[in-house]
């Protein structure tokens, strides 16, 4: 981030935790970001969205898809969260993610398979394809975005705080 930008930035208070948990939580899908492999350029998808009993954000996708690829190459990756509602979609809040991705392995699979399904239930059709993976996003820091004048950096002990209290929701097909 620019260092001019910085100045434009609110200390983190409980309210933009407490916003950004919200967005994180209860979004079920997301824009992510991720390298493509040869070029380096950037290339975006939408994905199913949940998280793990730590907070972290989960996704599940196919080797057939490009992000897959892109994200064994490069673990780099940003994830984007948050509806536009009606008028102009910058006075709505969003939440962008920077996030290194790891490939969950087979014995996490069944753990990881039951809760995935309760946040995406149309996700039951395509779980148990061979070709389908679950990645766990973690975030290394992320922009909080309120609306007009209203931005924050999350960063360290606030990405902690956040985490914990995703862990501690339950499932978004369970509330």
């Amino acid at each position: 981030m620019p260092p001019e930008a910085s100045r434009f930035l609110q200390a983190t208070d409980e309210a933009a935790l407490y916003l950004a948990c919200r967005l994180l939580g209860e979004a079920r899908h997301a824009s992510l970001g991720v390298l493509q492999p040869g070029s380096g350029m950037p290339a975006l998808s939408r994905v199913a969205l949940g998280h793990d009993v730590q907070g972290l954000p989960l996704i599940l996708i196919s080797q057939l898809s490009a992000h897959f690829a892109a994200l064994q190459q490069d673990a780099r990756c940003g994830l984007l969260v948050g509806e536009p509602g009606a008028g102009d979609p910058l006075a709505h809040p969003r939440l962008s993610l920077e996030c290194l991705a790891e490939r969950t392995d087979d014995t996490e699979r069944a753990l990881l398979r039951d809760a995935f399904v309760a946040w995406q239930p149309k996700a039951k059709l395509y779980v148990d394809f061979a070709d389908f993976a679950f990645w766990r996003l973690r975030p290394q820091a992320a922009s909080l975005n309120g609306g007009f004048g209203k931005a924050w950096r999350l960063e360290g002990q606030d990405l902690a705080l956040l985490l914990q209290r995703l862990g501690q929701r339950p499932p978004l097909g369970n509330q």
